[in-house]
Parts: structure tokens; sequence; C-alpha cells
């Protein structure tokens, strides 16, 4: 197995809801996403992003969709300095995510914030002035 991950699938409650966010308010650009599908995949840098319905992602896996938004992890932003931090952190609030932790300096001598999307899926936006994650 090739130690990398390929696509993120979000399952989410409200599909245009979290398209608008994504697309719109974040500027990710849709790859072959035609109005009305409930599906969309945004082309990253090294990697892929998928949203599809919570209940049909559940569904597809076999479980039971217990209306939780995921806690155990956190999808991460990288950047190159602390005010492009602020910078995508604040273009995030605006584009109706939810402020979970400000940026500020970390205990690792990186700076970081936390925002969640309309879903309650955990981003943190970093700089790490160590290793070059951008």
């Amino acid at each position: 197995m090739k130690p990398k991950i390929s696509l993120i699938t979000l399952g989410v409650r409200d599909f245009d809801r979290a398209f608008a966010f994504y697309s719109q308010g974040l500027g990710f650009e849709a790859h072959n996403h035609a109005e009305g599908e409930d599906f969309c995949m945004f082309r990253l840098e090294g990697t892929w992003l998928a949203l599809f319905p919570r209940d049909q992602l559940a569904a597809d896996a076999g479980i039971e969709d217990d209306g939780r938004a995921p806690a155990g992890f956190a999808l991460a932003h990288n950047v190159g300095s602390e005010t492009e931090v602020d910078a995508v952190f604040a273009k995030a609030i605006a584009a109706g995510g939810h402020a979970q932790k400000a940026p500020q300096k970390t205990f690792w001598g990186g700076y970081s914030g936390y925002f969640a999307d309309p879903d309650g899926h955990l981003w943190e936006v970093a700089h790490n002035p160590f290793t070059d994650l951008t």
C-alpha cells in the first residue's frame, strides 16, 4: 500500500450549503459537478476532497448515522506565514465557518487556529516555521 491519502470524503447534512462554503466561500474549484447533483469533488494539491450527503455516506459504509460530527480528527491547511493563517481563517469565518480557536502562537513554536465548516468538520489553519507543509 502506498503511504498516501488520495481522497477525503466529508459527509454533509446540507449538500448545497456545504458546496457553497467550499466552492464560493473558500474558493475550491469543483471537478465535473453539475447543478442538482448531490456529490462533488474538489482537486487539491496532492489529494481530493469530496462532499456527499451524510446519510448516504453512512449507508454506503454500512453504518448508522448517529448525527454526531466527527471529533477524532482535524483536516489541516498549512500556509507560509502567520499573516496567511489570519487571512485564511477570516475567509473561512466570512464564508460561514465557525471559529473554534482564534489563530495564536502554539506550544510547539508555530501559529495556528481552528474553524469548523457548516457540518462541524474541524479544520486547522497553521504556519509551521520548522517544516514546509505548504
